[in-house]
């Protein structure tokens, strides 16, 4: 999405939206010449709340009503209207995003739409660039996942992760294929039976002044998901290049906190893997021993995503952050339970809890808390091991991934796990069907909070 699309208000020839509440729409409808009443009434246009119109009045012009502006009030307007110049007028707030977001296409396998675009004049210029990276990291999102797992395997989200440090001067570690058998033995374990080229890798990138805040944000990077021996069905399959959605929502989260120039210490980590079939695949029964050190009875290799964050919460946690987020597209059980566009928030942390959720109600960027609930845990309990990785029966799904997780967070560490689904499977309004970054906004706003002042 270009920068050009939103730009400051300096009285530039444009076409005028009228965004009207519903209680002011018959006012404002008998002020208008006839021309203008005559075009809505054709429209059948009535002014219920959320509707649009589009008419000519000498130019192409068109009318909102809003009781007033969310981010996706402009969404729908932003697709419908021809190329051109906009402007709306009094404050529109986040509705900016959402005419940014309207406008996504994601055009890297087909011909790029080109209908022009729609620029929007807004009198809050200084939102703007705060505003443009919002989509622009919503976008990333989008593309990442977007792209087809062929395209997009562990080295290009090492590349990626290059190119976003170059952009912020940060540094970035590499460690890749066997080098990960002795310090990080889960991800190797996961993505040994890939092919040389699609290796498996730990990615770290760190970024601001050691004396601020240490803060990590890790991603699961599962770039596709067969299902490992214990492989999934073609259906299950069909979506699983969307399994690097964690390492998408990481990658993009750090870019807004490095570009905010927020007084953080970050350290981003991204284990990234393809979960295939060899010879060499891991097995069911396997006993494999963690970073951490204890021993994990692998009762299901479709589990895979929990064992590489597991290594990777690990080597965050051993520089003593004061906060981590994980990331991570990590049960179907969250999906049955809150279905595609709430992702479960995870944590022990009450006030941690209180902000996030509190973010994402005003925002429209929403989370909803499940419990980790300390009863469950015992589900983890191996014969063989120090714990399984998947209990039988499928019961709680979501909560014992969770708590298998928080077993290799520090104890005395602020810690909030997401269980995203990345992907919006019908479209609204900004949102095209495909890939999609739930919670991100949500997760920025809380950083802002916690340290932006300091």
């Amino acid at each position: 999405m270009p920068d050009t699309l939103l730009q400051p208000d300096r009285g530039q020839p444009a076409r005028s939206i009228a965004l009207i509440a519903p209680d002011a729409y018959d006012a404002w409808l008998a002020a208008q010449p006839p021309r203008v009443r005559t075009a809505l009434a054709a429209q059948r246009f009535t002014g219920k709340s959320g509707s649009h119109a589009i008419y000519a009045d000498e130019d192409v012009q068109a009318i909102v009503v809003a009781a007033a502006p969310d981010v996706w009030t402009l969404a729908k307007l932003a697709e419908a209207l021809p190329a051109g110049t906009y402007r709306v007028g009094g404050a529109i707030g986040p509705a900016a995003l959402g005419w940014l977001l309207g406008q996504y296409r994601f055009d890297r396998y087909r011909r790029a739409d080109d209908t022009g675009a729609r620029i929007l004049l807004t009198q809050d210029a200084a939102g703007i660039e705060e505003t443009l990276r919002l989509a622009a990291a919503t976008g990333w999102v989008r593309d990442l996942v977007n792209t087809g797992a062929g395209d997009l395997g562990p080295a290009e989200l090492e590349a990626a992760a290059e190119r976003l440090a170059r952009d912020h001067q940060a540094s970035v570690t590499i460690t890749r294929g066997d080098a990960l058998a002795t310090g990080y033995p889960l991800i190797h374990a996961v993505g040994q039976a890939a092919v040389k080229e699609r290796a498996p890798r730990l990615i770290e990138l760190e970024w601001g002044d050691p004396a601020h805040p240490r803060i990590a944000l890790v991603g699961k990077g599962v770039v596709f998901d067969t299902g490992g021996l214990d492989i999934k069905p073609s259906a299950g399959m069909r979506l699983m290049k969307k399994d690097m959605g964690g390492a998408a929502h990481a990658l993009a989260l750090a870019s807004l906190v490095m570009a905010a120039r927020l007084p953080v210490r970050l350290h981003l980590l991204i284990p990234a893997v393809e979960n295939a079939i060899a010879g060499n695949a891991f097995r069911p029964g396997d006993v494999l021993r963690s970073r951490l050190g204890p021993t994990i009875e692998n009762t299901n290799t479709d589990a895979e995503g929990r064992l590489i964050l597991a290594d990777a919460l690990t080597r965050a946690g051993e520089a003593h952050p004061e906060l981590i987020l994980d990331f991570a597209t990590l049960t179907g059980a969250a999906r049955v339970a809150l279905g595609p566009d709430l992702p479960p928030l995870f944590t022990d942390d009450e006030t941690l809890a209180a902000d996030l959720l509190a973010a994402g109600t005003a925002l429209d960027d929403p989370l909803w808390r499940l419990p980790l609930w300390d009863g469950y845990d015992e589900m983890l309990k191996s014969d063989i091991a120090d714990m399984v990785n998947a209990p039988d029966g499928g019961f709680a799904g979501a909560i014992t991934a969770a708590l298998f997780l928080r077993r290799f967070v520090p104890k005395d560490t602020i810690w909030a796990h997401m269980d995203v689904f990345a992907w919006r499977p019908s479209a609204k309004p900004g949102r095209p069907k495909g890939g999609d970054a739930y919670a991100l906004r949500a997760c920025y706003a809380l950083l802002k909070r916690r340290y932006g002042t300091r």
